[in-house]
Protein backbone atom coordinates (compact mmCIF):
# COMPACT_ATOMS: atom_id res chain seq x y z
CA UNK A 1 0.00 0.00 0.00
CA UNK A 2 1.42 3.36 -1.10
CA UNK A 3 0.30 6.77 0.10
CA UNK A 4 0.48 9.94 -1.98
CA UNK A 5 -0.55 13.36 -0.70
CA UNK A 6 -1.27 16.29 -3.00
CA UNK A 7 -0.51 19.63 -1.33
CA UNK A 8 0.16 23.25 -2.24
CA UNK A 9 1.81 26.24 -0.65
CA UNK A 10 -1.38 28.27 -1.06
CA UNK A 11 -5.05 27.66 -1.79
CA UNK A 12 -6.51 27.75 -5.29
CA UNK A 13 -3.63 26.15 -7.21
CA UNK A 14 -5.78 23.25 -8.45
CA UNK A 15 -4.70 20.41 -6.16
CA UNK A 16 -8.27 19.13 -5.69
CA UNK A 17 -8.74 19.06 -9.47
CA UNK A 18 -5.59 16.92 -9.70
CA UNK A 19 -6.65 14.71 -6.78
CA UNK A 20 -10.08 14.03 -8.26
CA UNK A 21 -8.49 13.09 -11.59
CA UNK A 22 -6.08 10.71 -9.84
CA UNK A 23 -9.10 9.16 -8.09
CA UNK A 24 -10.66 8.53 -11.50
CA UNK A 25 -7.44 7.14 -13.00
CA UNK A 26 -6.09 5.00 -10.17
CA UNK A 27 -7.23 1.43 -9.58
CA UNK A 28 -7.87 -0.23 -6.22
CA UNK A 29 -7.48 2.85 -4.02
CA UNK A 30 -8.91 4.79 -1.08
CA UNK A 31 -9.33 8.58 -1.13
CA UNK A 32 -8.92 10.89 1.87
CA UNK A 33 -9.80 14.59 1.92
CA UNK A 34 -7.47 16.05 4.53
CA UNK A 35 -8.18 19.66 3.57
CA UNK A 36 -10.70 19.61 6.40
CA UNK A 37 -10.90 23.39 6.80
CA UNK A 38 -12.36 23.68 3.29
CA UNK A 39 -13.13 20.13 2.16
CA UNK A 40 -14.42 20.12 -1.41
CA UNK A 41 -13.27 16.83 -2.95
CA UNK A 42 -16.79 15.50 -2.35
CA UNK A 43 -18.10 17.98 -4.94
CA UNK A 44 -16.34 15.99 -7.67
CA UNK A 45 -16.62 12.46 -6.25
CA UNK A 46 -20.27 12.63 -5.08
CA UNK A 47 -20.01 10.32 -2.07
CA UNK A 48 -22.80 8.45 -0.33
CA UNK A 49 -22.17 8.68 3.40
CA UNK A 50 -22.12 5.29 5.15
CA UNK A 51 -20.61 6.17 8.57
CA UNK A 52 -20.65 9.42 10.57
CA UNK A 53 -18.44 10.23 13.56
CA UNK A 54 -18.31 13.27 15.83
CA UNK A 55 -15.06 15.20 16.08
CA UNK A 56 -14.45 16.88 19.42
CA UNK A 57 -11.99 19.60 20.28
CA UNK A 58 -10.94 21.01 23.63
CA UNK A 59 -11.58 24.43 25.11
CA UNK A 60 -10.44 25.83 28.47
CA UNK A 61 -12.95 26.88 31.10
CA UNK A 62 -12.20 28.77 34.33
CA UNK A 63 -13.99 27.94 37.58
CA UNK A 64 -14.71 31.37 39.07
CA UNK A 65 -15.09 29.92 42.57
CA UNK A 66 -11.54 28.49 42.54
CA UNK A 67 -9.83 31.26 40.56
CA UNK A 68 -7.71 33.67 42.64
CA UNK A 69 -6.97 35.88 39.62
CA UNK A 70 -3.22 35.39 39.92
CA UNK A 71 -2.86 36.11 36.19
CA UNK A 72 -0.59 33.19 35.29
CA UNK A 73 -3.02 31.79 32.75
CA UNK A 74 -3.27 35.13 30.96
CA UNK A 75 0.51 35.50 30.92
CA UNK A 76 1.15 32.13 29.24
CA UNK A 77 -1.70 32.14 26.70
CA UNK A 78 0.03 32.95 23.41
CA UNK A 79 -3.35 33.20 21.67
CA UNK A 80 -4.61 35.93 24.02
CA UNK A 81 -7.72 33.86 24.60
CA UNK A 82 -8.00 34.72 28.30
CA UNK A 83 -9.09 38.24 29.20
CA UNK A 84 -10.43 39.39 32.55
CA UNK A 85 -10.07 35.75 33.66
CA UNK A 86 -12.63 34.58 31.12
CA UNK A 87 -11.83 32.26 28.20
CA UNK A 88 -12.89 33.31 24.72
CA UNK A 89 -13.86 29.96 23.12
CA UNK A 90 -13.27 31.33 19.60
CA UNK A 91 -9.66 32.30 20.35
CA UNK A 92 -8.85 29.26 22.54
CA UNK A 93 -6.79 26.64 20.67
CA UNK A 94 -7.21 24.00 23.38
CA UNK A 95 -3.45 23.64 23.92
CA UNK A 96 -3.90 23.20 27.69
CA UNK A 97 -0.95 25.35 28.86
CA UNK A 98 -3.22 27.41 31.12
CA UNK A 99 -4.51 24.17 32.68
CA UNK A 100 -0.98 23.10 33.64
CA UNK A 101 0.18 26.44 35.06
CA UNK A 102 -2.87 27.24 37.19
CA UNK A 103 -1.79 26.83 40.85
CA UNK A 104 -5.40 26.56 42.06
CA UNK A 105 -6.47 23.92 39.51
CA UNK A 106 -9.26 26.28 38.54
CA UNK A 107 -9.06 25.53 34.81
CA UNK A 108 -10.59 22.50 33.14
CA UNK A 109 -10.28 21.38 29.53
CA UNK A 110 -13.78 20.70 28.26
CA UNK A 111 -14.52 18.46 25.28
CA UNK A 112 -16.53 20.39 22.73
CA UNK A 113 -18.12 19.25 19.46
CA UNK A 114 -16.13 20.73 16.56
CA UNK A 115 -17.57 18.93 13.57
CA UNK A 116 -17.99 15.52 11.97
CA UNK A 117 -16.01 13.11 9.83
CA UNK A 118 -17.37 10.54 7.45
CA UNK A 119 -16.68 7.27 5.69
CA UNK A 120 -18.38 7.29 2.30
CA UNK A 121 -18.57 5.24 -0.86
CA UNK A 122 -18.08 6.68 -4.33
CA UNK A 123 -18.03 5.17 -7.80
CA UNK A 124 -14.24 5.49 -7.59
CA UNK A 125 -13.92 3.73 -4.22
CA UNK A 126 -14.05 4.59 -0.50
CA UNK A 127 -13.65 8.23 0.58
CA UNK A 128 -12.88 9.46 4.10
CA UNK A 129 -13.67 13.15 4.59
CA UNK A 130 -14.75 15.66 7.22
CA UNK A 131 -16.67 18.84 7.93
CA UNK A 132 -15.51 21.25 10.60
CA UNK A 133 -17.90 23.49 12.47
CA UNK A 134 -17.86 27.24 11.85
CA UNK A 135 -14.72 28.91 13.25
CA UNK A 136 -13.43 25.60 14.65
CA UNK A 137 -9.72 24.73 14.56
CA UNK A 138 -8.49 21.27 13.63
CA UNK A 139 -4.79 21.62 14.61
CA UNK A 140 -3.92 18.47 12.67
CA UNK A 141 -5.91 16.15 14.95
CA UNK A 142 -8.80 15.77 12.53
CA UNK A 143 -6.39 15.28 9.62
CA UNK A 144 -4.75 12.42 11.53
CA UNK A 145 -8.14 10.82 12.21
CA UNK A 146 -9.10 10.95 8.54
CA UNK A 147 -5.76 9.46 7.45
CA UNK A 148 -5.88 6.74 10.11
CA UNK A 149 -9.34 5.60 8.98
CA UNK A 150 -8.25 5.64 5.32
CA UNK A 151 -5.28 3.40 6.21
CA UNK A 152 -7.54 1.00 8.10
CA UNK A 153 -9.86 0.70 5.10
CA UNK A 154 -6.93 0.26 2.70
CA UNK A 155 -5.41 -2.50 4.82
CA UNK A 156 -8.73 -4.29 5.36
CA UNK A 157 -9.71 -4.16 1.68
CA UNK A 158 -6.15 -4.74 0.42
CA UNK A 159 -6.06 -1.49 -1.56
CA UNK A 160 -2.93 -0.49 -3.46
CA UNK A 161 -3.07 3.29 -3.00
CA UNK A 162 -4.26 5.97 -0.62
CA UNK A 163 -4.73 9.24 -2.49
CA UNK A 164 -4.83 12.20 -0.11
CA UNK A 165 -6.06 15.70 -0.89
CA UNK A 166 -3.95 17.69 1.56
CA UNK A 167 -4.41 21.18 2.99
CA UNK A 168 -2.59 24.26 1.67
CA UNK A 169 0.17 26.11 3.53
CA UNK A 170 2.85 24.88 5.92
CA UNK A 171 0.99 24.66 9.23
CA UNK A 172 0.10 21.80 11.58
CA UNK A 173 -2.59 20.26 9.29
CA UNK A 174 -0.04 20.06 6.46
CA UNK A 175 2.51 18.37 8.71
CA UNK A 176 -0.16 15.89 9.83
CA UNK A 177 -1.07 15.13 6.20
CA UNK A 178 2.60 14.51 5.33
CA UNK A 179 3.15 12.04 8.16
CA UNK A 180 3.86 8.52 6.94
CA UNK A 181 3.28 9.13 3.21
CA UNK A 182 5.51 7.76 0.46
CA UNK A 183 5.33 10.71 -1.94
CA UNK A 184 4.08 14.28 -1.85
CA UNK A 185 3.03 16.07 -5.02
CA UNK A 186 3.18 19.85 -4.73
CA UNK A 187 0.86 21.68 -7.10
CA UNK A 188 2.02 25.21 -7.83
CA UNK A 189 1.25 27.96 -10.35
CA UNK A 190 3.44 30.43 -12.25
CA UNK A 191 3.00 33.49 -10.03
CA UNK A 192 5.36 35.26 -7.65
CA UNK A 193 3.38 34.08 -4.65
CA UNK A 194 3.17 30.60 -6.18
CA UNK A 195 6.93 30.12 -6.39
CA UNK A 196 7.45 31.63 -2.92
CA UNK A 197 4.91 29.26 -1.37
CA UNK A 198 6.38 26.34 -3.31
CA UNK A 199 9.76 27.01 -1.73
CA UNK A 200 8.22 27.02 1.76
CA UNK A 201 6.16 23.85 1.47
CA UNK A 202 8.98 22.00 -0.33
CA UNK A 203 11.18 22.90 2.64
CA UNK A 204 8.67 21.32 5.03
CA UNK A 205 8.51 18.11 2.98
CA UNK A 206 12.32 17.99 2.78
CA UNK A 207 12.56 18.45 6.55
CA UNK A 208 10.55 15.26 7.04
CA UNK A 209 12.52 13.38 4.40
CA UNK A 210 9.57 12.80 2.05
CA UNK A 211 10.07 12.20 -1.66
CA UNK A 212 8.79 15.37 -3.35
CA UNK A 213 7.42 15.90 -6.84
CA UNK A 214 6.13 19.10 -8.44
CA UNK A 215 3.34 19.90 -10.89
CA UNK A 216 3.00 23.37 -12.44
CA UNK A 217 -0.66 24.12 -13.11
CA UNK A 218 -1.58 26.67 -15.80
CA UNK A 219 2.10 26.84 -16.65
CA UNK A 220 1.56 28.72 -19.92
CA UNK A 221 0.13 31.82 -18.22
CA UNK A 222 3.63 33.05 -17.35
CA UNK A 223 6.44 31.17 -19.05
CA UNK A 224 9.16 33.23 -17.36
CA UNK A 225 8.07 32.26 -13.85
CA UNK A 226 7.49 28.70 -15.04
CA UNK A 227 11.16 28.64 -16.05
CA UNK A 228 12.09 29.95 -12.59
CA UNK A 229 10.13 27.11 -11.00
CA UNK A 230 11.87 24.59 -13.24
CA UNK A 231 15.25 26.04 -12.24
CA UNK A 232 14.26 25.80 -8.57
CA UNK A 233 13.36 22.12 -9.02
CA UNK A 234 16.67 21.38 -10.75
CA UNK A 235 18.65 23.19 -8.05
CA UNK A 236 17.05 21.17 -5.25
CA UNK A 237 16.82 17.89 -7.19
CA UNK A 238 13.01 17.86 -7.17
CA UNK A 239 11.42 16.00 -10.07
CA UNK A 240 8.97 18.00 -12.17
CA UNK A 241 6.37 15.43 -13.20
CA UNK A 242 3.72 17.64 -14.80
CA UNK A 243 3.09 20.90 -16.63
CA UNK A 244 -0.64 21.46 -17.03
CA UNK A 245 -1.74 24.11 -19.57
CA UNK A 246 -4.57 26.53 -18.94
CA UNK A 247 -7.83 25.27 -20.40
CA UNK A 248 -11.42 26.39 -19.85
CA UNK A 249 -12.45 22.75 -19.89
CA UNK A 250 -11.27 22.53 -16.26
CA UNK A 251 -13.81 25.15 -15.20
CA UNK A 252 -16.49 23.45 -17.28
CA UNK A 253 -15.72 20.11 -15.59
CA UNK A 254 -15.97 21.73 -12.16
CA UNK A 255 -19.36 23.19 -13.04
CA UNK A 256 -20.52 19.75 -14.14
CA UNK A 257 -19.09 18.21 -10.94
CA UNK A 258 -16.78 15.80 -12.75
CA UNK A 259 -13.05 15.02 -12.66
CA UNK A 260 -11.58 16.76 -15.69
CA UNK A 261 -10.13 13.52 -17.10
CA UNK A 262 -13.68 12.16 -17.32
CA UNK A 263 -15.22 15.33 -18.68
CA UNK A 264 -13.39 15.58 -22.00
CA UNK A 265 -10.20 14.61 -23.81
CA UNK A 266 -8.80 18.16 -23.78
CA UNK A 267 -5.23 19.43 -23.56
CA UNK A 268 -5.28 19.00 -19.78
CA UNK A 269 -6.45 15.37 -19.49
CA UNK A 270 -3.54 13.72 -21.35
CA UNK A 271 -1.06 15.66 -19.20
CA UNK A 272 -2.74 14.48 -15.99
CA UNK A 273 -2.82 10.89 -17.23
CA UNK A 274 0.89 11.03 -18.06
CA UNK A 275 1.65 12.58 -14.66
CA UNK A 276 -0.21 9.75 -12.87
CA UNK A 277 1.71 7.19 -14.94
CA UNK A 278 5.01 8.77 -13.87
CA UNK A 279 3.95 8.76 -10.20
CA UNK A 280 2.96 5.08 -10.31
CA UNK A 281 6.34 4.24 -11.83
CA UNK A 282 8.13 6.18 -9.08
CA UNK A 283 6.07 4.43 -6.40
Amino acid sequence: MKQIVIISGKGGTGKTVITASFAALAKNKVMADCDVDAADLYLLLHPEIEETYEFTGRVARIDKDKCTQCGKCQDVCRFEAIKDFTVDPISCEGCGVCFYVCPQKAIKMIEDSAGNWFVSETKYGPLVHAKLGIAEENSGKLVSLVKQKAREIAQKQKRDFIIIDGPPGIGCPVIASLSGVDITLIVTEPTLSGIHDLERVAGVAHHFGIKTLVCINKYDLNLKITQNIENFCKTYNIELVGKIPFNKAVTEALIMGKPVVEYSDNTVSPQIREMWRKIVNIL
